[in-house]
């Protein structure tokens, strides 16, 4: 993938072929919520780099608005450790990239069937753009840190309680830098071999399904949804 500089809004967008969009914004807002180590890059001052952290993101449980076709609108919650550099060199209102990496698996062109043939990469990933605010108080980072719990518990986990574990959760929280996200706009690159003949694509999907490895078989899912 590669990036566009969108001098409008002194953003940089990806840049997705048309035949890889998303058939709608409910393909992203999964691959979200299924996939939430995100990859937040933002600048630094002018002589340095920018900054690129991984970190754990959900979607605001507190928002009641609902997803918009670009997710605009959507707040997000974060967290990171304070003394992380990227952490002192962000700062509220400035804007930053969230990326989400789903299933991706190589595609030999074995699996084509047909000469000539190239081999590729078939992946999915959402690029979230957003206005950062940093949340200051105790309190409130407390709840981010709680509510990434209560999230990842019921998606991933078996439901731990973390009532006895609150006291520790107080000690550590001063080191955790909590911060909020107002998306502005998003893109979905869904590359699942739309490019290719029907049968082709076929058959590149049975592969995948018939694979031991999750990330195949996850692939090969996002394949069977296709129009």
């Amino acid at each position: 993938m590669s990036y566009l500089p969108d001098h409008r809004k002194g953003e940089f967008r990806m840049f997705v072929p048309s035949q890889y969009r998303e058939p709608d914004s409910s393909w992203m807002v999964d691959l979200l919520r299924n996939n939430p180590l995100a990859l937040m890059v933002s600048n630094g001052a002018v002589a340095e780099a920018p900054f690129a952290t991984h970190l754990p993101v959900i979607p605001d449980p507190a928002a009641t608005n609902e997803w918009s076709a670009d997710l605009s609108g959507a707040t997000l919650l974060g967290h990171m450790n304070r003394a992380n550099p990227h952490w002192k060199a962000l700062e509220s209102g400035s804007v930053a990239l969230l990326t989400f990496t789903g299933p991706h698996a190589y595609v030999s062109p074995t699996v084509y069937e047909v000469t000539p043939a190239a081999p590729t990469w078939n992946f999915t990933s959402v690029h979230v753009r957003g206005v950062v605010e940093k949340i200051d108080s105790t309190e409130e980072t407390l709840e981010v840190v709680q509510s990434t719990v209560r999230a990842f518990e019921a998606d991933f986990g078996a439901d731990w309680d973390m009532a006895e574990s609150l006291d520790y959760f107080r000690r550590i929280v001063p080191g955790v830098g909590a911060f909020r996200l107002t998306v502005s706009g998003a893109e979905g690159m869904f590359k699942l071999s739309q490019e290719q003949k029907p049968e082709v694509r076929d058959r590149v999907q049975k592969e995948f399904s018939g694979r031991e490895c999750g990330r195949h078989r996850e692939t090969a899912a996002f394949m069977s949804q296709l129009p």
